[in-house]
């Protein structure tokens, strides 16, 4: 019997065969091109901003810029400020690239944020919702986000962001097809997040109301177990931030000391204020007003009372959705925003203790990711209701929304520009903000000539909050620069540990202002050791031990170990080095030790003139390297022309060679020229015109 054969199914058309207008695929790519597009220009005027606040903390330290300050950034809890160990691994890349330059920072931040809104799109799609384009564009150019984007420290939102959300897109894609490997990769997108920024902890629980949004129900095996692993690591992870937070940040004591109830009551306020910034985003402060939590005000339950209501009507609302009959429902859309977007806000609405907490309750970074809980619903209902309009309000509308939210974002983003306008401009919308005053003052203290306006920051920062150990500290700073002024200084530094005894730098400051007199040095180190057991990893703490401890006779060795301490943290420091350096050039069996050093420094940056002189005193003392010593002092004074004391050090060297006493005498009134007061090259010249006087001028400068 012949054997039947079934018709060949008809061969799809090969797509390579099909001819692709290249003006379809520039137009397919163009939005793709605005989102980056549109983020750089509205934040144009923050990429030369400098550090702000704590971003000294999160651009990687001297100390931590080596194979072995990575090391340290994952298994140290006490290395960075906080313990988000893939962040600052990230910061530690990036200064490899770029170094301290805040540019390549900054347009880190940009890339990140512009790849959070594409992924936002993305995700939009994936939900089949209408308005992903704009959702996606409103999320990058919503001034609320300026802080989270401007901000270098918080490269943390974006950063984590980009893993967030690239890790709900994959597990979308997961629970469609099920495949393992989208479920491990969404999973370790989870887990880079939670290294990252751990308010990531809530994606979880975000997919699971997706989940029920979508289909009306939760299926236990479907939907819940898969993510039970995930629970339980952000859970982990949350309680593992919160006791860092608490116990190595400080975020505990009276400032933080509220019942159960203020806890409530500040939650509901936080959920209005978040939602009506991101609503109306006017008065946008880098440091709002730190609210008074009484539960004995019942005006402050309307805000509690008002969030319970909503949650009631929503899921009244929500209840007569069909879940059997119809997939996403649009019944259960609000109670499905309105979760999303209290959830992800959860662990900043007060129950866990935050640092942040001691200055202000909410601030603007803190709802960066949840924004996305409104912005997506509201941008499709809008796109709905205009699709419905027709054009041009389908075109026009959103363009004039878009055009709003990015001249706002732009004028948000000036005010990053540089410390000083940022503060200025806190100050402006919260006066009684103590931070600001203070790092104000801070600010203004390196800058030429305000030395007394940082004083009076810090004052007013002392008028608002007395008990301030930071100002006191900053206060005493600026004291001690001033003549006549240390007693007063030494106050301040004592009053600041009186009010915190684990500031440690208030004990360094101390121990700096303490040294300044010869007969309280024992006092000044006393002071270090309490700042080292702090922080028993700071290179500069053990460098100025080690300058004080060259002061007193016989600590010449002690002096040195601390010097060698310091340089194993932060071997690319040079001034820890030169101090290293000319502490060993003291004892001349290790001079070669020392010159290794400077040689150390000069590999790094060849024009180092302090290097090349402190390397040409050594040398200079060892038999047979004269001429090494005189070529050091030159290349020392090519790199640095007024370099005053290389002068006289050459005039020095070369006066040891009778033949070049006329060239000694020429660096001698070279440093004159430069410091007209230089007693010890005037009494070098003064020297060397006795034993040539035809060399000299008629008349001594």
């Amino acid at each position: 019997m012949k054997r039947a054969v079934a018709p060949s199914p008809p061969r799809p058309l090969a797509l390579s065969r099909v001819a692709v207008s290249p003006r379809l695929r520039v137009s397919a790519s163009l939005p793709w091109i605005a989102i980056p597009a549109a983020v750089l220009a509205a934040y144009w005027p923050a990429l030369r901003g400098g550090l702000v606040w704590d971003d000294p903390a999160h651009v990687t330290a001297p100390a931590l810029q080596s194979l072995q300050g990575l090391w340290r950034i994952w298994f140290s809890l006490h290395a960075t400020q906080q313990y988000y160990p893939l962040l600052h691994s990230v910061f530690w890349i990036e200064h490899r690239l770029w170094g301290d330059a805040v540019l390549g920072y900054h347009l880190a931040n940009l890339a990140q944020h512009a790849l959070g809104a594409c992924l936002v799109v993305l995700i939009v799609r994936r939900l089949n919702l209408p308005g992903a384009w704009l959702a996606g564009m409103v999320f990058a150019l919503h001034p609320v986000c300026v802080e989270a984007v401007a901000w270098i420290s918080e490269q943390k939102s974006t950063l984590s962001a980009v893993f967030y959300l690239s890790s709900a897109f994959i597990y979308l894609g997961f629970d469609r097809n099920r495949r393992r490997s989208s479920y491990l990769l969404a999973l370790g997108l989870f887990v880079l997040a939670l290294l990252t920024k751990t308010v990531t902890a809530t994606l979880p629980f975000a997919l699971l109301v997706v989940f029920w949004w979508q289909r009306g129900r939760l299926d236990l095996r479907r939907d819940v177990r898969p993510l039970l692993p995930w629970m339980a690591l952000g859970a982990v992870s949350g309680l593992f931030t919160a006791w860092v937070e608490r116990t190595i940040i400080g975020a505990q004591g009276a400032a933080f000391a509220l019942s159960l109830t203020q806890r409530f009551l500040l939650a509901g306020r936080a959920i209005w204020f978040y939602a009506a910034k991101l609503i109306w985003p006017a008065n946008l402060i880098f440091s709002y007003p730190r609210w008074k939590i009484d539960p004995a005000a019942p005006p402050q339950y309307l805000y509690l009372l008002g969030v319970i209501a909503v949650l009631v009507l929503l899921c009244l609302v929500g209840r007569a959705s069909r879940p059997a009959r119809v997939l996403q429902d649009p019944l259960r859309a609000p109670l499905a925003a309105f979760l999303l977007y209290t959830g992800t806000l959860f662990p900043v609405l007060g129950f866990f203790n935050i640092y942040p907490f001691i200055f202000s309750y909410v601030a603007d970074h803190f709802q960066y990711l949840a924004t996305l809980a409104l912005i997506v619903p509201l941008s499709s209902i809008l796109v709905s209701f205009l699709t419905r309009l027709g054009k041009p309000a389908d075109i026009v509308l959103p363009a004039v929304l878009l055009a709003i939210l990015g001249t706002l974002t732009w004028r948000q983003s000036q005010i990053y520009r540089d410390r000083e306008t940022l503060y200025r401009a806190t100050l402006v919308g919260n006066p009684a903000s103590w931070l600001a005053h203070n790092n104000l003052g801070v600010a203004l203290l390196d800058k030429p000539g305000h030395l007394a306006e940082a004083k009076t920051e810090y004052q007013a920062a002392l008028t608002l909050n007395p008990d301030d150990a930071e100002a006191h500290n900053n206060l005493g700073n600026a004291l001690a620069r001033m003549p006549g002024r240390l007693p007063e200084a030494i106050r301040e530094f004592e009053i600041a540990i009186r009010l915190e005894p684990r500031l440690a730098q208030a004990h360094q400051n101390l121990g700096n202002a303490l040294a300044r007199n010869p007969k309280r040095l024992q006092d000044s180190i006393a002071q270090f050791e309490i700042a080292l057991q702090l922080k028993p990893d700071d290179p500069q703490i053990r460098n100025d031990l080690g300058v004080t401890m060259l002061q007193i006779p016989g600590h010449l060795a002690d002096a040195i170990t601390q010097f060698q301490d310091a340089v194993h943290v932060s071997p690319g420091d040079a001034v820890f080095r030169t101090n290293l350096g000319n502490a060993l050039s003291q004892i001349p069996e290790r001079r070669p030790e020392a010159v290794a050093q400077f040689q150390a420094i000069l590999r790094r940056d060849p024009n180092n003139a302090q290097a090349h002189n402190s390397m040409a005193i050594a040398l200079a003392q060892m038999p047979g390297h004269l001429p090494d010593a005189i070529t050091e002092f030159q290349a020392a004074l090519r790199s640095e022309p007024n370099f005053a004391e290389a002068h006289n050090n050459l005039g020095r060297a070369l006066s040891q060679m009778p033949s070049r006493l006329p060239e000694a005498i020429a660096e001698y009134q070279a440093a004159l020229q430069i410091k007209p007061d230089y007693a010890q090259a005037r009494a070098n010249l003064e020297a060397a015109c006795k034993q040539d006087p035809k060399s000299c001028p008629t008349k001594l400068p």
